[in-house]
């Protein structure tokens, strides 16, 4: 019953918003710390959005960088828990096409990557 209401949904939900690019990759290790980053957006105009999908309940915040093409952006930034996630959004700016975006926790040595795409007009 649960799956066939979430599958339903997810039917549903995309059809009723207008349509806009975004990604998301994480890391791929199935022990330790689990990394996202998620650009939403539309091409190379994109908020960032870091996560730690699985931090030890105990941490309550951990220190976040964002990096385009290799090169910091900025200051670090704090990333605080909301539930079981720890993390920090930046609101849109300009990172061009074929950038590669990663944000990286301090002393977590993974780091998740996406590279900002061109992919027209999605306003529908």
């Amino acid at each position: 019953m649960c799956l066939s209401t979430a599958l339903a949904l997810v039917c549903i939900v995309p059809a009723a918003t207008p349509a806009a690019a975004g990604s998301s990759a994480c890391t791929h290790h199935w022990s330790g710390p689990q990394v996202c980053i998620r650009l939403e957006g539309r091409n190379g105009f994109n908020a960032v959005t870091a996560i730690w999908t699985n931090p030890p309940k105990t941490v309550k915040a951990r220190t976040v960088r964002l990096t385009l093409d290799g090169d910091q952006l900025g200051n670090a930034r704090s990333a605080r828990r909301v539930g079981g996630t720890i993390s920090h959004k930046w609101s849109a700016f300009e990172q061009g096409t074929g950038v590669k975006v990663c944000v990286r926790f301090t002393s977590i040595n993974r780091a998740a990557c996406e590279t900002t795409k061109y992919v027209g007009n999605r306003r529908s």
